[in-house]
């Protein structure tokens, strides 16, 4: 057993405690009492307003669940059914017209659209890998994926391939910083005359940007420039010069590379897509968030033969038009996601009770986060900690969120609304009640976003007791999706969200389809959204793409215009549930159960045996897609709905996921560290950890997965120490 040390009423993780007091807490000024007495309090002012807030959960899905009971088989009553959620207070009251206050955000936030990565804090690379995907290659994004042509199959360089790389970089100059005449494709130099930026193009033509406005800065000698840098909308693009590179070399202006800023915000996840279920995990995962607040995170890996170290990029440097320099951040703005308010850890344990991991959460993270607020800021400029917070249901919880954030910024002297919030618009109450919910942290907020699947498994779970649901890929055709979507922009605009917070949307989940992502992603910053979520650092470089298609600024604005005029979209298509208003046939109740079974089952034993909370897991066609908990509760409980209204039996799941587990093990067989399933179901925690996934999915607090994952996991960890 874990040894504990005792702080009045708190029993700690001897680990932790060791972490908090010799890693965390030396040059923040706080000292180990004032922590752990400030988080004793704190748990003891939250944890009886969150027990009281959870159990109102459990009693309004169980009113709504007898209300549907009665109805269960006849048309749905919008208009009964929305004056049944306000009757019981699921509605609110939609507040008086007001606009949020939040100040000290940094521009990335604020002014500038543009991609957010999502990353496991869980793994150094991943979190460093995101952390410098402030800036991208697009030669390397295009030429390494399946943007401008089929995947990469053979070693070497490609010259049909590089060509159309290039060919796609300079349309974008031209798109994004066109020539008073001629072409960037016909550019035989560049350099910088009386601070502005001069093109010699073939055929003896010397020329200039139509907007000399539009250059930035440049590295290097003036006459033989290194690096032009260029800003539109508010994001900015840099020619790469060296006629030394294989590239540079054979290019008649000697570019080797375009780079473009591309991630410019990043949430380092404590959440969806970790897996950490005791105290050794948790501070892995808070290790990883100090080493980046402090700047000093590294990961060692293996490529090409030898050994790389991985380290946070340095600032860059520029020479500025009119003299001085020009320092832009070489990191992404950082965000950390703290878990919601439904879960508990036993890493502390409070008058002998689990604490609520939030409370945990909130205090280490923005503790953490003083190493750079009281130090270089080299993450926020503007002296902000920026948190995410999942999972609140309805404005009271996020009332209460709020309450535990100045509870944290007094425990370490922090101003007022230092912490700034991010809400995840995910759960089918705090949707509805969205402006609401705003208004309840209007002076610390900078950040809604949507995320479908979470959304998605809370109104399958909500609904349970209506009827059976339309198959997954239809729920998202439905009216009440596209409400949802707009709701989310037009009550962030509403509330003044326009040049002072993020508007977001969700997440790509296939990194291999680029080109898939460049057709449709284009959609996020159209529909006025000023940051959408992505997989990967190639996949934010290409997503900037569209932040020079659309100035997502102007599009906010217009759209305020009308909705002054027209007002926001009405609550009736949000609040009608995705149900199937007809049979399914066998096979395509099938294939809807092969496909989520294999999913469910590719994700979970990887979270079981492994510990890892997000991967790329291959669907049943072979497709990989980003799996987090969020996918894992929209699975679970769609085959959950499905099995207690009889559109599949018991049986029929049974033996899905029994020749589903064969199709995993056999995705898996090249990882040596893979745990079979199929041969001994019995015997795997994971296999029966995705069945009462399942089977007990009903019953799942609003169909959360955690409960679930993290028992499971925990008794495989406890069997290796035994």
């Amino acid at each position: 057993m874990n040894q504990r040390i005792t702080e009045g009423a708190l029993s700690i993780d001897a680990a932790l405690h060791a972490f908090v007091n010799q890693q965390v807490l030396p040059g923040t000024a706080v000292t180990p009492a004032a922590f752990w007495q400030g988080l004793q309090h704190i748990h003891g002012e939250f944890a009886q307003a969150n027990e009281s807030l959870l159990r109102q959960r459990d009693e309004l899905q169980a009113r709504i669940d007898a209300w549907w009971l009665q109805r269960r088989g006849q048309l749905v009553d919008l208009q009964a059914h929305r004056q049944f959620l306000t009757d019981i207070g699921y509605l609110q009251p939609e507040p008086a017209t007001f606009q949020i206050s939040t100040e000290n955000v940094d521009a990335e936030i604020a002014e500038v659209a543009g991609p957010q990565l999502v990353v496991p804090l869980s793994n150094p690379r991943y979190a460093l890998n995101a952390a410098n995907a402030r800036w991208g290659s697009l030669y390397d994004a295009l030429y390494g994926t399946d943007a401008v042509l089929p995947p990469v199959t053979a070693s070497g360089y490609d010259p049909q391939r590089g060509g159309k790389v290039i060919a796609f970089a300079r349309r974008l100059l031209d798109e994004v910083a066109p020539l008073a005449a001629g072409r960037h494709a016909d550019a035989v130099g560049y350099r910088i005359e009386h601070d502005e930026l001069r093109v010699d193009v073939a055929g003896g033509l010397m020329t200039s940007l139509a907007d000399a406005g539009l250059l930035a800065g440049w590295q290097g000698e003036a006459t033989a420039p290194t690096a032009i840098l260029l800003r539109h909308h508010g994001l900015h693009v840099q020619l790469c010069i060296d006629r030394n590179h294989p590239i540079g070399g054979n290019d008649p202006a000697g570019v080797s590379d375009v780079l473009l800023e591309s991630a410019l915000t990043t949430i380092q996840d404590c959440e969806d897509s970790v897996a950490a279920v005791n105290a050794a995990e948790k501070i892995q995962v808070y290790g990883h968030w100090l080493g980046l607040m402090k700047g000093d995170l590294q990961a060692s890996f293996f490529k090409e033969g030898r050994e790389r170290v991985r380290r946070l990029n340095e600032d860059r440097r520029y020479h500025a038009p009119g003299g001085g320099e020009l320092v832009l951040p070489g990191r992404s703005l950082m965000l950390v996601r703290n878990v919601g308010h439904h879960m508990r850890s036993d890493a502390v344990l409070h008058d002998g009770q689990p604490v609520f991991e939030t409370v945990l959460d909130a205090l280490i993270t923005v503790t953490i986060a003083l190493h750079d607020l009281r130090g270089a800021q080299c993450n926020s400029r503007a002296g902000s900690v920026y948190v995410v917070k999942p999972k609140m249901h309805g404005p009271e919880e996020v009332a209460l969120a709020n309450r535990l954030f100045t509870a944290v910024e007094a425990a370490l002297g922090l101003p007022t609304n230092t912490v700034k919030l991010g809400i995840m618009d995910e759960e089918r109450r705090t949707s509805a009640n969205l402006r609401a919910c705003i208004q309840q942290v209007r002076e610390r907020v900078v950040f809604i976003n949507t995320g479908f699947l979470d959304r998605t498994g809370d109104e399958i779970h909500t609904s349970m007791e209506a009827a059976a649901v339309l198959p997954k890929e239809v729920i998202k055709q439905q009216p009440w999706l596209s409400a949802y979507e707009k709701r989310n922009v037009e009550a962030g605009l509403l509330c003044g969200f326009r040049g002072r917070a993020q508007i977001g949307k969700g997440m790509w989940a296939m990194p291999d389809r680029m080109a898939q992502m460049l057709s449709t992603k284009g959609a996020h910053p159209r529909a006025a959204a000023n940051t959408a979520w992505v997989p990967s650092p190639t996949a934010a470089t290409l997503h900037a793409l569209h932040y020079h298609q659309v100035e997502v600024a102007q599009l906010q604005q217009q759209l305020q215009s009308r909705l002054a005029e027209t007002g926001p979209t009405g609550l009736d298509e949000l609040l009608t549930p995705p149900l199937a208003d007809k049979d399914v046939s066998a096979e395509d109740v099938q294939a809807e159960l092969d496909n989520n079974i294999q999913g469910i089952l590719g994700y979970v034993v990887r979270w079981i045996d492994q510990g890892v909370g997000c991967s790329k897991v291959p669907d049943i066609h072979g497709v990989g897609l980003m799996e987090d908990r969020a996918t894992l509760r929209i699975s679970s409980q769609h085959v959950a709905n499905w099995l207690h209204h009889g559109v599949c039996s018991e049986a029929q799941v049974q033996e899905t996921f029994l020749r589903m587990a064969a199709v995993v093990d056999q995705q898996n067989a090249g990882d040596p560290a893979y745990r079979p399933m199929a041969g001994n179901p019995q015997g795997s925690l994971a296999f029966q950890a995705a069945l009462e996934l399942v089977f007990a999915g009903r019953i799942q607090p609003n169909g959360y997965t955690e409960f679930i994952l993290h028992r499971y996991r925990q008794q495989l960890l406890a069997a290796q120490v035994g």
